[in-house]
């Protein structure tokens, strides 16, 4: 595997523990979207692409994320503890939709990530820095489509584990 290009979009809010949006092509043939630089107890780590799990409301069979209390569509109050936990008592709220087989193409991308999201922080200290344009629109949007308000990661509720542990896709 040979990691072509490393795209990295800054986030606006630096205090946040998510750091940078980025997007990887390998081989110049394959592009995924969505890795997450999220600032760790330990440091900086890459987060891969990740999707919220979905239940069904008992009552109606609509589809509702693990945190939501309210089913979306009839409005019946749903069980808070629906969702499976690990032996840590973390619930899995998140899963991984593109993740490394193994520990040394996980190594290879987070040090070209991680490389490519530093010399951005260094362009952006720069006077008259402007952020990267992108081709299209969305390509490296928020990375969230438009169920996003509980995915901020500045809040007590954060789902990132500090150890990067993603493959599992286990978040706390």
């Amino acid at each position: 595997m040979n990691i072509t290009e490393v795209r990295v979009k800054l986030t606006e809010e630096r205090r946040n523990r998510l750091q940078a949006f980025c997007s990887i092509t390998i081989d110049n043939d394959f592009v995924v979207r969505d890795l997450k630089v999220i600032e760790g107890t330990r440091g900086a780590f890459v987060a891969m692409p990740s999707r919220k799990l979905t239940d069904k409301c008992k009552k109606c069979g609509c589809k509702n994320y693990l945190r939501a209390k309210y089913c979306n569509d009839c409005g019946a109050q749903l069980d808070e503890n629906r969702a499976e936990s690990n032996d840590r008592g973390r619930f899995k709220l998140y899963a991984d939709t593109a993740h490394p087989i193994n520990s040394e193409c996980r190594d290879e991308i987070e040090k070209k990530v991680l490389s490519a999201f530093e010399e951005e922080v260094e362009k952006s200290r720069q006077p008259g820095y402007k952020p990267p344009k992108y081709d299209e629109p969305d390509d490296m949007g928020d990375g969230h489509g438009d169920d996003d308000e509980d995915n901020n990661n500045n809040d007590e509720d954060s789902e990132l584990d500090d150890k990067g542990e993603f493959g599992t896709g286990i978040f706390s």
